[in-house]
């Protein structure tokens, strides 16, 4: 039985005997074939002679036979593999800076899924240490920052980042990647946002209610400012080091910035995304940047107002309405919820074929609208790639 692709017309499998086709319990990851477990057809792709990675070529408007495609976390937290060198190694803080545990777990899915883009394994609150704030990654309970500055004395103890001095391993790791990966993907690089990063330092970590940083914004603005100032200035550092060590693309993660009103956007997030973007710009013109914010429905225009590249969708967000709001000019990423990767796989095919059909044809990049989740089922995400590999425009 051949994969069905029918409810996305502009789009085709590319079949070959039935000879040939595999059970559905096969997974395959050779370059030169695509199995599809819903009824076992291969697809061949297109031999391309790229100079550069797909999601290079897709995000900078290049003609592309099919959108690429990678996952948010696809790195660890659903995969045995990782599991088990958790189990060898439990302290997040060690994982993530120790460069061969790093690319380790950078390349557990691209051996296995083969994505068109390889993100570091890391976390957006890696530089805090180098700008003397504190901090912890904590099982069971996440980020806890030891001690929160909350006043313009604490803010003026924050020292921008230098990330050659502070977290050589993540350089190491991305020239690593890059060698190991040789142009096959993208290697994705990432930071977190000024306001991301001053939500999790004055809540003192994860937060609901976000009482913290919103009292100290609306009753002394200028310390929070002269705090977010201190971050774009080191997250736009942190992202030409990426960049320069390997990173052909970076993504910059805002997730608590739909924490704020829209008027609050524009004062305490939008102009630090746009300082951020400009600076690396001036640097790194062709560095394709990526902005995710999750429940951003109502801020996208906004979001494009920071002159990003990529604007990152989710799942609560029609694909096609915001490509209308976004307009023709800046690449989508996403937007397929991830909690679709716990259904049937003709169920998640069917998804995946609308989220493509409805962003149209080029600078689109397949992803989820969030990070996958914990329990996810791993031939779920076989067939996710599958299917996904196997589209053509």
């Amino acid at each position: 039985m051949a994969c069905n692709y029918s409810s996305l017309s502009s789009f085709s499998a590319i079949p070959i005997s039935s000879k040939s086709a595999f059970p559905s319990s096969s997974r395959c990851n050779v370059k030169s074939r695509i199995c599809c477990s819903v009824g076992g057809t291969v697809a061949e792709p297109k031999a391309i002679n790229a100079t550069e990675p797909l999601l290079l070529d897709a995000v900078r408007g290049k003609e592309v036979e099919r959108p690429p495609v990678w996952l948010m976390r696809q790195a660890g937290r659903y995969m045995k593999s990782y599991q088990i060198l958790c189990e060898k190694h439990p302290s997040f803080r060690e994982r993530s800076e120790n460069v061969d545990l790093v690319v380790e777990i950078s390349l557990q899915p691209w051996k296995v899924f083969q994505p068109d883009g390889v993100i570091l394994f890391s976390d957006i609150l890696t530089p805090l240490s180098g700008m003397n704030i504190p901090f912890d990654i904590i099982k069971g309970k996440g980020p806890v920052i030891f001690d929160p500055p909350r006043t313009a004395t604490d803010v003026e103890k924050v020292r921008e980042f230098i990330p050659e001095e502070s977290v050589p391993y993540v350089g190491e790791a991305l020239t690593i990647l890059r060698k190991e990966v040789n142009n096959q993907a993208a290697v994705l690089g990432f930071v977190g946002a000024p306001f991301t990063l001053a939500s999790y330092v004055i809540e003192g970590g994860s937060s609901k209610n976000f009482t913290k940083i919103k009292r100290l914004a609306f009753a002394e603005p200028k310390v929070l400012h002269a705090l977010l100032q201190k971050f774009a200035t080191s997250m736009a550092k942190y992202i030409r080091y990426q960049a320069d060590n390997g990173a052909q693309a970076v993504q910059i993660f805002d997730s608590w910035a739909t924490e704020l009103s829209p008027v609050d956007f524009e004062e305490f997030s939008l102009p630090y995304l746009k300082q951020i973007v400009d600076s690396v710009k001036l640097t790194h013109p062709d560095l394709p940047l990526i902005l995710y914010a999750s429940g951003s429905g109502g801020l996208l225009e906004r979001l494009l107002l920071t002159g990003v590249d990529v604007v990152s969708l989710d799942w609560t967000v029609d694909m096609a309405d915001g490509r209308r709001r976004l307009g023709p000019n800046v690449a989508v990423q996403g937007n397929v919820d991830p909690g679709v990767l716990f259904g049937s796989k003709d169920f998640i095919t069917n998804r995946i074929n609308d989220t493509v059909k409805k962003a149209g044809r080029g600078k689109h990049i397949l992803n989820l609208g969030h990070g996958i989740k914990v329990g996810t089922p791993e031939e779920n995400v076989a067939h996710f790639f599958e299917v996904a590999k196997g589209l053509r425009y």
